[in-house]
C-alpha cells in the first residue's frame, strides 16, 4: 500500500476535498502528473481537465477542473482551481455552453496571440468533453 499524504482541492465556491490520499493525478499545464507522498516540491498551473484522487483504501473520485494551480510539497498537495466540480455532478449543458463561448472567443479574437490562446482553451474543453 502506498504511503498517504494530505491533499486539498479548493475552488472559490467550496472546499471539495481535504483528506489523506494515496495519489492524485492532475492535469498540469505541461501534461498529466501523478502526485504521491514525498513528491519533489513543484508548483504548476493547471489546464482544464480531470483530477483523479485515489483515497487510502483504493476508492477513486474524479473532479473536473477549469484551470488554477497546484502547490506540491513532500508532505502534501494543494490544488487551487478556478472552478471544480465532481464528475458525478457535472452539468453537460454547462460544459457545452463553455465550449460554445470558447468557439465565439476564437472567432472574435483580435490578433493571433489571442486566437492561439482561445484555441488552446477550446481544445482543452473539447478533450474534457470527450473524457467525461
Amino acid at each position: 500500500m502506498a504511503e498517504a499524504f494530505k491533499f486539498e482541492l479548493v475552488s472559490p465556491e467550496r472546499l471539495l476535498v481535504s483528506a489523506q490520499v494515496e495519489s492524485v493525478v492532475i492535469p498540469g499545464s505541461e501534461g498529466e502528473m501523478t502526485v504521491m507522498a514525498k513528491h519533489a516540491p513543484v508548483m504548476t498551473t493547471i489546464k482544464p481537465g480531470v483530477v483523479t484522487v485515489k483515497a487510502v483504501g483504493g476508492m477513486e473520485e474524479r473532479y473536473v477542473v477549469f484551470g488554477g494551480f497546484a502547490d506540491i510539497v513532500p508532505t502534501g498537495c494543494t490544488l487551487l482551481a478556478e472552478s471544480a466540480t465532481p464528475v458525478k455532478e457535472i452539468d453537460r449543458a454547462a460544459l457545452l455552453r463553455r465550449i460554445q463561448s470558447a468557439k465565439e472567443d476564437v472567432a472574435d479574437a483580435k490578433d493571433d496571440q489571442l486566437r492561439s490562446k482561445a484555441e488552446a482553451y477550446l481544445n482543452h474543453l473539447s478533450t474534457l468533453e470527450a473524457a467525461i
